[in-house]
């Protein structure tokens, strides 16, 4: 279900997949080829949430912020996820379970282990591999997990497009399409 709130509208680009079965509503904007599964809640009543290129989120995440927040391009947000980031920039995978509190940065080619429970207002340098709870930077990700964050962004972008062509996209979504995202 894609929603208005007030004033606040989605914009979503046309190549992307929003499931009937998740929930946009308020000032959402999903980039192109991105895909957003069923079960998933992203609320941005008071601020904007910016979800950029070839991202998925998938099954039963929810996504808020209490500020305006950004997904740069090609993140994995696993299953099952609650997170209230405000920065996740490109290339990050935030494992199944995972729970990232608010005011957090998460920046390039880092990875979040399925579980791991990051705290309020922490910033995870480049390159990390974040285990635990409370998540700590455990070392660099290697070449392995790169690896695998490329194969989830490439296998749900081929997954998103067989869904739409399915047609199991929120009926609503032609009414939010904007290219300009």
């Amino acid at each position: 279900m894609i929603r208005s709130f007030g004033d606040k509208t989605p914009r979503i680009h046309p190549t992307a997949f929003v499931s009937e079965a998740a929930y946009v509503v308020g000032d959402v904007e999903i980039g192109e080829g991105s895909s957003i599964w069923p079960g998933t809640v992203i609320r941005a009543n008071r601020y904007k949430i910016k979800i950029g290129k070839f991202v998925n989120i998938q099954d039963n995440c929810v996504i808020h912020s209490d500020e305006d927040c950004t997904y740069g391009d090609y993140v994995t947000v696993g299953h099952l996820v609650m997170c209230h980031a405000t920065t996740v920039e490109d290339h990050c995978l935030i494992g199944n379970g995972a729970t990232v509190n608010g005011y957090t940065t998460i920046r390039h080619h880092s990875l979040v282990a399925s579980g791991a429970v990051v705290l309020e207002r922490v910033e995870i340098p480049p390159n990390s591999l974040v285990v635990g709870a409370p998540a700590e930077v455990r070392r660099t990700v290697m070449e392995r997990h790169l690896e695998m964050m490329e194969k989830f962004s490439t296998d749900y972008q081929r997954y998103s497009q067989e869904f739409k062509a399915a047609g199991l996209q929120d009926p609503d979504q032609e009414k939010f399409t904007d290219p300009n995202v």
